[in-house]
């Protein structure tokens, strides 16, 4: 016997997937009893789950008597189409888990020119060991365009040289390093027995990086007392180009250590010391929102950072 359902202009509610299951498994199991156990609820909750269904549908599915239950003719249809329809739904579920676990593995990451250059690939190396399934998206700017995008979420983690991290932002130390000060094998300072002073170097026009790298920012605090940098030669967003000038006896050039690590090693430049009390050394750090966890593979990659 078919049982009234609602007007036929009124919208049906979807059937419930918990109530599809529960129908197969009375079709397979020929007991809503057995198909209550199968399902891990008790028998009243699926009697109710089978009368809702019921309900939603306008149709009478199952018979039931004391020795177990039968589909009716509409059940019997009605539990196809159920195969189907959690067929889908398993599938749709799969699918979503695919997509996540490929957004999960996803790592977009924005690193200041020193680091990017001279660290992140080692980094990437020993991550692709740990975490293979992991994709890194790298961005490359100084180190307040790194802020600015971890700030607006346009990437999961970012690796900055300057001195000042926001107070909206976590911080992890990843490194150190130093600024050093460079200059062609000829050029006069190549020759001096005695370390610059901060004096001197405030009063030198110099190659410098751009306002808002890192590199930048820690000359200007570290000469701050002395009235800053004096006017510069040259300042550009990149390094080679001032390692080139640099080498070339256009002026003195400050860079990272690690940005001029091989032209010194190869004589191409020579490091000029400076006095101990001119704080050229910085600290690497990783940065992220505060209030967002990271995700997986970002965990991953700052552990890879921290022990190098």
């Amino acid at each position: 016997m078919e049982r009234p359902g609602p007007p036929a202009d009124a919208p049906r509610p979807l059937p419930d997937l918990h109530a599809l299951e529960l129908l197969v498994a009375v079709a397979e199991t020929g007991s809503l009893g057995r198909a209550a156990a199968r399902l891990r609820i008790s028998q009243p909750s699926a009697s109710a789950r089978m009368r809702t269904l019921e309900r939603r549908l306008g149709l009478h599915l199952v018979d039931r008597s004391t020795s177990g239950s039968r589909l009716t003719a509409a059940g019997s249809v009605v539990t196809d189409w159920a195969r189907s329809v959690l067929a889908e739904a398993a599938a749709l579920v799969e699918g979503a888990a695919a997509l996540r676990s490929r957004q999960d593995h996803r790592l977009h990451v924005a690193a200041s020119l020193t680091v990017a250059e001279e660290l992140v690939p080692g980094w990437l190396v020993t991550l692709r060991e740990h975490a293979p399934d992991a994709h890194v998206g790298l961005t490359v700017t100084n180190s307040w365009g790194v802020i600015e995008a971890v700030r607006r979420g346009d990437c999961d983690l970012g690796f900055v040289e300057g001195p000042r991290v926001p107070d909206d932002l976590h911080r992890s130390a990843v490194g150190r390093d130093r600024l050093a000060i460079v200059v062609a094998p000829g050029h006069p300072w190549s020759r001096r027995r005695t370390p610059l002073t901060g004096p001197e170097l405030a009063d030198t026009p110099l190659l410098v990086r751009e306002p808002g790298s890192g590199t930048r920012e820690t000359l200007e605090k570290a000469l701050r007392k002395y009235d800053g940098i004096a006017v510069p030669v040259l300042e550009l967003g990149s390094t080679a180009p001032l390692r080139s000038a640099a080498a070339r006896g256009v002026a003195p050039a400050v860079l990272s250590a690690l940005a001029v690590r091989e032209d010194l090693e190869s004589n191409r430049l020579v490091e000029v010391a400076v006095d101990p009390s001119v704080p050229l050394h910085r600290t690497l750090h990783a940065v992220w929102p505060k209030g967002r966890e990271l995700p997986e593979p970002a965990l991953h990659l700052l552990r890879v950072a921290r022990s190098h």
